[in-house]
């Protein structure tokens, strides 16, 4: 069972030091705090008429004339180095603020007053939970992830697709759905969620990239919620296909993938893996080094867990690892070995 409100945990000095060095560490406006100054608050509609759990926020006046130089700002230090001179035609079209989950994000939606095009970014408490599944994503997925943080305030940039739970509702049924390559896509999505022990992978906290080929249509299955990076105790919740939102999408696979296929994907993944591993191998060492020294989980889900793969692995001996971050670093040891 998933902990809905898990314990956060603040960043350590060594953490802040590798985030500066690798240029995480930005002096961006520490604005997560500023942004529940809102005094009232509607239901976002989404543009299909539909109701979502994200509410749009009002400011007072005076408070949203300090706030758009500083949310715009932000953006311009994420996307394009800063360069102030180029964000006068960019305003703030919208905030919202989602009051479930771990994180209590703000989206914020920047709109070009030449054009009208709009971009997203969200706000978040910089829990060291989060930021380590950031970097590991960042590392070993085959996507890079942009976000800065200062203080207790954490910004990430918006990764696009269609979400999960309604990509499971709506695209799954299509006669066009490629049903083998979505097949191939979250299975090897599952891996490399065992593999990195990122957890919590429900249909809402995950988003597909459709991309038309020249011949057929390619997926990309993405992660979005990094909070339970190897915080939970039972490895069953590191699996996608247990969570029953994703019911839908695990039968697909069994159906269209025979269990042959299904280990092919397998090992392509972790060789995919464990080359990254290999270009990264100084970035990922740091990175490790810094998390087995850190606090990331209470000792009872590190005890589980190793327990729990010790099962997996019945000629290696995990005693000595003592945290999650250990058990993470011999995790990934083993299985890209």
């Amino acid at each position: 069972m998933i902990s809905r409100r898990k314990t956060l945990y603040p960043l350590s000095s060594s953490l802040r030091q590798y985030l500066y060095h690798f240029g995480r560490q930005s002096e961006i406006p520490l604005v997560y705090e500023e942004l529940h100054r809102f005094t009232g608050s509607a239901p976002y509609i989404n543009p299909s008429g539909e109701e979502t759990l994200w509410l749009t926020v009002m400011y007072p006046p005076e408070v949203m004339a300090e706030l758009i130089p500083q949310l715009t700002g932000i953006y311009a230090t994420l996307k394009i180095g800063g360069d102030l001179t180029l964000t006068e035609h960019l305003t703030v079209d919208r905030i919202d603020f989602g009051s479930f989950g771990n994180s209590r994000p703000f989206r914020v939606c920047i709109r070009n007053l030449f054009n009208g095009n709009s971009d997203y970014y969200y706000v978040k408490t910089a829990d060291a939970s989060r930021l380590y599944g950031l970097e590991l994503e960042h590392l070993l997925s085959p996507n890079r992830l942009n976000y800065l943080v200062n203080g207790n305030t954490l910004i990430e940039e918006h990764i696009a697709g269609v979400p999960g739970d309604v990509f499971l509702r709506d695209y799954l049924k299509r006669k066009d759905l490629n049903k083998v390559r979505i097949a191939k896509e979250f299975t090897k999505f599952n891996e490399r969620c065992f593999i990195r022990l990122l957890g919590d992978m429900r249909s809402v906290n995950y988003v597909v990239d459709i991309t038309p080929d020249f011949e057929e249509i390619q997926y990309r299955v993405r992660p979005i919620d990094f909070d339970q990076q190897c915080y939970e105790g039972r490895s069953k919740t590191y699996l996608s296909y247990h969570f029953d939102s994703n019911k839908a999408i695990t039968r697909v696979a069994f159906r269209a993938l025979n269990r042959k296929t299904i280990a092919q994907y397998v090992e392509e993944e972790r060789a995919q893996m464990a080359r990254r591993a290999k270009v990264e191998r100084i970035r990922l060492s740091s990175l490790l080094s810094v998390m087995k020294k850190d606090t990331l989980s209470p000792e009872i889900n590190v005890e589980t867990l190793r327990n729990d793969l010790a099962s997996y692995y019945p000629g290696e001996d995990l005693s000595d690892c003592k945290t999650m971050g250990q058990l993470t670093a011999r995790h990934l040891e083993i299985m890209l070995s």
